[in-house]
Parts: structure tokens; sequence; C-alpha cells
């Protein structure tokens, strides 16, 4: 797989007119694998944009999200006020803070939903104390529901729970949406095996919305599928005949990075459309170089090596500091010159752009504008105002 997953790259058609002009390390957004990748995904999903909501957490570039609302593809996930700031000033026509938010970050969410009245704003709830924070307004509530990620929702297997607070929102006339699933607790396991996973918590998740028909509270939409998960989703029988609409959410697959070229099938043609181009800076050893990416450039959360350097495989990323990645060249190999351009494929690209301010979109080989990285961070925590991203 690991093979497969990489034959494909091929770094003349990643090379960049005039990169010695480029301050170094820098994102590259490449505008035409973007739009190929985006359009793999319509695809998949047999030409149905409407069933695809993109998590924004990997793009979080203004340009990005206009290209898939350009697109037919109206409806996000995000996890910030600012990535649902950003979402709703560029197009969006639905947008569900996938997120338990309360205090200040609700009434900011109700602050920007007040601001953007055309777009259909949700937010997740998984307790009755939750529900409270809603009351009154027009922010609609999913479910969230825990698929054994454990790290927020009501657990899958407590079918009754979940009705009860269906209907305790409804009590408190507020807008139930239906049912949140993210199941990324798969992404380590062979495609077969995570499919086979994925699909008998998809059937406890059918349970799940029979009972709220049951109880006269159908769920409008179930969300299912990050990346990892997004062919188990697809593949799975009981979506497609289901009363209510489904969606799959993955967000890293508009770019792509070393994790999800080896979770999706490569026959299916997706490309990496971001990397970070880097310089070589020095040769502490005769076996290693060292370039100006380090974590602070390219996010080593996923681990060593942390990124591919696309050209050359056989360059060995070892463990980076703050501002350094030491790269080893293997014995017999030619280690690049001081100063050589680097082309990087990071291994989870989210973390990675949230690194940059800005994105240089690259078309047919040349940087054709700056793309500011609008929803990176987060907004200053005292905001008395909502502002609009452009970038």
């Amino acid at each position: 797989m690991e093979a497969n997953a990489f034959s494909g790259i091929d770094k003349k058609e990643y090379e960049i007119a005039r990169a010695e002009r480029v301050l170094t390390p820098a994102l590259l957004v490449y505008a035409d694998f973007v739009r190929r990748n985006i359009e793999t995904t319509i695809g998949l999903l047999g030409g149905d944009a409407k069933r695809w909501r993109p998590h924004l957490k990997t793009a979080k570039i203004a340009w990005v999200v206009r290209e898939l609302v350009s697109r037919g593809v109206g409806d996000f996930k995000c996890a910030t006020t600012l990535e649902l700031l950003t979402a709703a000033s560029n197009g969006a026509r639905d947008v569900l803070v996938a997120y338990p938010v309360a205090g200040a970050n609700a009434e900011r969410v109700r602050q920007i939903a007040a601001s953007f009245p055309a777009v259909a704003v949700s937010t997740l709830v998984d307790s009755p104390a939750m529900v409270a924070e809603w009351a009154g307004g027009n922010i609609g509530l999913f479910i969230d529901v825990n698929p054994g990620m454990d790290r927020t929702g009501i657990d899958q297997e407590r079918a009754t729970e979940i009705v009860e607070l269906a209907k305790m929102i409804r009590r408190a006339k507020i807008p139930f949406r239906g049912l949140h699933y993210y199941d990324g607790q798969l992404s380590s396991l062979a495609l077969d095996e995570r499919t086979s996973v994925a699909h008998r918590g998809y059937d406890q998740l059918m349970k799940v919305a029979a009972a709220l028909e049951a109880a006269d509270l159908p769920a409008e939409c179930v969300i299912t599928a990050g990346t990892p998960a997004f062919p188990c989703s697809l593949s799975y029988e009981g979506f497609r005949t289901a009363r209510f609409h489904h969606q799959v959410s993955p967000g890293t697959l508009v770019f792509n990075d070393m994790n999800s070229l080896r979770q999706l099938p490569p026959e299916w043609g997706y490309r990496p459309a971001a990397l970070v181009l880097s310089r070589v800076v020095s040769r502490p050893k005769p076996n290693v170089i060292t370039c100006d990416a380090g974590h602070k450039t390219v996010s080593a959360d996923s681990g060593v090596p942390n990124c591919r350097v696309v050209g050359n495989g056989n360059l060995a990323p070892l463990k980076p500091s703050e501002e350094h990645l030491p790269i080893e060249v293997p014995e017999g190999s030619p280690a690049p010159a001081l100063g050589e351009l680097l082309y990087l494929l990071p291994k989870h690209i989210c973390p990675t752009v949230n690194n940059f301010d800005h994105a240089l979109i690259v078309e047919q080989g040349k940087i054709a504008r700056l793309g500011r990285v609008a929803a990176r961070g987060r907004e200053n925590p005292l905001i008395l105002s909502v502002r609009n991203p452009s970038g």
C-alpha cells in the first residue's frame, strides 16, 4: 500500500516557477489538484454534492471554501468560531459547529448566526445539561453519538437516552437536526477491517435512527465519516435507502497528506494538493542535511517521519525541532546542496495548514495568488463584533 499510495506523485508536476524567490518555509496549494479532488469526491457520491459536508479544519482558506461552494458543496463542518465565520462569509448555506460549546463560545456562535441569517447554523449536544444553552433560539442541534472514539457523544448503544435527549430538544422548541457520528478511531485499521468494524457501528446507528422515528422524532440528517471512514460509509447499503439525508464529512481529502493517501483506495486517484516548500540550510553530518521546516511548520502530531520529500523517497526525515528538520541521506546517495529547495508532503496536513498565515495558490506551475489562511488559530477572545474574513 505504501508504494501504491505515493507512486503517482511526480515532482515535476509540483515544481513552481521562480521558487527561488519564495521565502521559506511556505505553504503551496495547487488549484488544479484541489479542483480535481473536489470533483473526485462528488463523483464518488454519485454526483450529489449535497451529500458532502467537509470539515474546514483542513483547508481553513476562504478561496477553498469558495471553490467548494462553486461546485455545489454548501454544507460544512467546523470546530471553531473562526472557521464558522470563514464559512459563513464565503457562501456556505449550512454550517455545523461539530464541537460542544458553552458560555461565551455559545454566545459567539449565536452572534455569528445572527449576522448571517441566510446560513443555517447548528451545533452538537450530548447531555441534557447542554440543551438549555440553546433554548429560545434558532441554532439547530445535532445529537453527538459516540461510535467508540470516546472523546464526546452518547454511546451508540444507549438509544433510549438519545431519544430522550431529542424529546428534550423538541420541548425546548429548538430545531432538532439529526445525528452526528464521527468514527475517526478506525484510522489505524486496514481498509477491509476498517470497513467491517465501521459497518457494525452503522448497523447500530440505524437502530438509533429507527428509535427516533418510532418516537416521532425522525432525524433530518445523519452525518458520518471523516476521511478514514469515507470508503466505509460509501459502501454501506443502509445509507443509500435511508429515510434521512445521509452526509459524509471528510475534509482532509481536499488537500490530502501521507495519512489520507494510505487510507484511501489508490485507484480513486486522489492527489496531494498542498505541499510545504523548504530550503536546505545545513549539513551537520555527512549523512544528514537540515531544512527550515521544523514542527512549527510541518506538524509532528502524527509521529516521525512527519513528512515525505517529494521526488526523493530515499531521504528520511528525522525528529524535527521547532524550526529545523534534519533529514537522513542514505549512504551512497547524493545529498541535496545547501540552499536547494525541497517539496515536502506532510503526514498530517490539517495542523500543518494551521501553522501558516498565507498560502501560495499555484496554477499551471506558477504562483497565481496569495490566499490568506483565514480560519487559522482562533478569534480574539474578547471579540465584540463580527469581522468578514476574505482572501
